[in-house]
């Protein structure tokens, strides 16, 4: 097979099951969970767990507190690093911008792309940092599953392939080019069934968290 060849293999029949893998699996996870239910509310209703909902799920996002902080400087820092940079690399990238508006039907601005490919390395970096923790902490190294080391290569794959596709290193384009969307295809494929699906659950919890301590009346 050739590069080309195996470049329409990705872009075409590849990337149409992946896409409908990740929309099945992603249905199937978010049924589960609004399946599950919820316990009723046996204390009194204080106030309206709308606004609470809304505000704890932005709020998390901030820096944790200082004691937090100290007690795991890399992995807060590696840890903001790694999404936000993750978050320009996908979304900002203006390839990718391209090829998602197709998809959704509308665009956005696009970042420049020598401020992508910074990111991209920032992310890179986070994403090994991480892992030198993971498999050096005591307590860390001792709860990774092996699942926890495929998590890991599956979103540093894309970022890697990405990167070295932009500046044309090692391969040829064509076979960099269906390697990159291959990783990303795997990707797509394994988020629903995996730990990457808390990218989007995260909110749902975040807001069930806040809404219901809203409505007992706590402040978090």
């Amino acid at each position: 097979m050739t590069s080309v060849e195996f470049l329409l293999l990705v872009r075409g029949p590849l990337f149409a099951i992946a896409t409908l893998v990740m929309i099945f699996g992603l249905t199937l996870r978010l049924f589960e969970i609004f399946m599950l239910g919820r316990k009723a509310n046996l204390a009194a209703t204080r106030a309206g767990g709308t606004g609470p909902g809304f505000r704890t799920m932005f709020r998390r996002f901030a820096p944790v507190d200082k004691a937090t902080f100290s007690q795991s400087v890399l992995l807060t820092i590696a840890g903001y690093i790694f999404h936000i940079g993750l978050f320009i690399t996908v979304f900002l990238y203006a390839a990718h911008v391209e090829i998602i508006g197709s998809v959704l039907g509308f665009r956005w601005p696009a970042l420049p792309s020598p401020l992508v490919d910074f990111a991209a390395v920032l992310t890179m970096a986070a994403l090994l940092a991480l892992l030198w923790r993971r498999l050096t902490h005591p307590v860390v190294k001792y709860l990774t599953k092996a699942d926890d080391l495929l998590v890991w290569a599956l979103t540093f794959a894309p970022v890697l392939t990405g990167y070295l596709t932009y500046h044309h290193l090692v391969f040829s384009y064509s076979w960099l080019l269906a390697v990159h969307i291959l990783s990303v295809e795997l990707l797509m494929v394994a988020f629903p069934f995996t730990k990457l699906t808390h990218a989007i659950t995260l909110f749902f919890s975040r807001w069930y968290t806040g809404a219901i301590a809203g409505e007992k009346g706590v402040q978090l």
